[in-house]
């Protein structure tokens, strides 16, 4: 057997390690992913986990597997590891799906729809996310397992690492750093974490704790995250007897990011598997919008790329229905020597183009840097730039 390992996920609670695939589920959501990923959780042994991938569009392949082995480690795992060694790319390709010019304009456009809606339909669009892409090429090919350890060194996120075979037939891994919990289920606990409204990280402490300030402070980006709140609430309400949450957000960080957070915890009022709660979840509208329909038809209308596994899920079941997945998000698609990166940023009334387009430059930073590469290949948009103005960087 292949001593590569073709799944990891590592929390601050647990560690599990797959290797190889003995069942491989492919469906997409939409045609009876739940049904037949069902059959296969009824099937599974006491020392067997459904492991892997959900994709954002609802009609695209799953990416799940139950691994021949895994094993599972309960000690801390959140650590400092060694840094990556990869060597500095040989090109990067720095226009990126679009370019800073492009997503400020991408922007726009999602605020026009904002401002042509009438402000009593409650079906029109009221936040959607859109994101972009950065393809990176290297001399050799990429070590997945480097790339895994260097992301361990932030232990407020979980680092995930997913082996899956792409559109156009290649081997692949999906890995990546997830801050946001989308769903955790032990016995009939049920936790979720959203997270919506963020801003990067300051090089200096005062700086930083100003960021944060001013981010908790944010009418736009509460606005934003209360959406993001309010619909998982509404998603778990019909699985649960008690669920929970605070009314106001808290405050959470990653290496790169701020983030407003709020924890949300339920009982289960009967046998729903985590995977099934994660897919009523999934999108929700810190990665999709809302409504999710009409946001979902905005981003296949102005994003020029396919999203694949970004913005899905990645996590694991056991055959009990308990298990935890993450929103996929800070993440790569890693094939052979080249790094597809994706980010991506929550558009309200009120976004400003150029401070979106640079949020998204900033959340390149942590898997950039685990490519051993800068955390800011772009240089930042001037703040207060006009976004019909916005010069290109290449």
């Amino acid at each position: 057997m292949d001593t590569t390992p073709s799944f990891r996920f590592a929390s601050r609670r647990t560690c599990l390690t797959g290797y190889g695939s003995r069942l491989t589920l492919r469906t997409p959501p939409r045609d009876g992913l739940l049904a037949d990923a069902s059959a296969v959780l009824g099937g599974l042994g006491p020392d067997d986990r459904l492991v892997g991938a959900l994709p954002f569009a609802h009609d695209a392949p799953a990416a799940l597997f139950v691994p021949e082995r895994i094993d599972i480690d309960l000690r801390p795992v959140r650590r400092p590891r060694a840094r990556a060694t990869v060597e500095m790319p040989v090109t990067i390709d720095v226009c990126a799906e679009p370019q800073p010019f492009g997503y400020c304009q991408m922007v726009q456009a999602a605020l026009d729809r904002f401002r042509a809606a009438r402000t009593d339909d409650e079906a029109a669009l009221r936040k959607v996310v859109l994101a972009r892409t950065l393809l990176a090429t290297f001399e050799d090919p990429i070590d997945p397992g480097t790339v895994f350890e260097a992301l361990c060194d932030d232990p407020a996120s979980t680092v995930y690492q997913t082996a899956f075979t792409r559109a156009d037939g290649h081997a692949a891994h999906f890995i990546g750093a997830s801050p946001e919990l989308l769903v955790d289920r032990q016995g009939d606990v049920v936790r979720s974490m959203p997270m919506a409204g963020s801003t990067p990280r300051a090089a200096t402490t005062a700086a930083d704790r100003e960021r944060a300030a001013r981010l908790l402070a944010s009418e736009k980006d509460r606005r934003e995250h209360r959406l993001v709140v309010e619909s998982v609430l509404d998603a778990l309400a019909p699985f649960c007897h008690q669920l929970d949450a605070p009314s106001t957000p808290e405050l959470a960080s990653t290496a790169t990011m701020w983030h407003l957070a709020t924890p949300v915890i339920g009982r289960l009022r009967g046998d729903h598997s985590s995977l099934e709660l994660a897919l009523a979840l999934h999108p929700t509208p810190a990665v999709c919008g809302t409504p999710c329909a009409v946001a979902r038809e905005a981003i296949a209308a102005l994003e020029p790329f396919d999203r694949g596994l970004f913005t899905g899920a990645v996590g694991w079941t056991d055959g009990r229905g308990d298990g935890c997945w993450m929103v996929s998000i800070r993440c790569a698609e890693i094939c052979g020597a080249q790094a597809r990166l994706y980010a991506g940023a929550g558009i309200v009334a009120g976004s400003d183009p150029v401070a979106e387009a640079n949020e998204t430059g900033a959340k390149f930073g942590a898997l950039l840097n685990a490519l051993g590469m800068p955390s800011s290949p772009l240089p930042a948009v001037r703040p207060g730039a006009s976004p019909d103005r916005v010069r290109l960087h290449a």
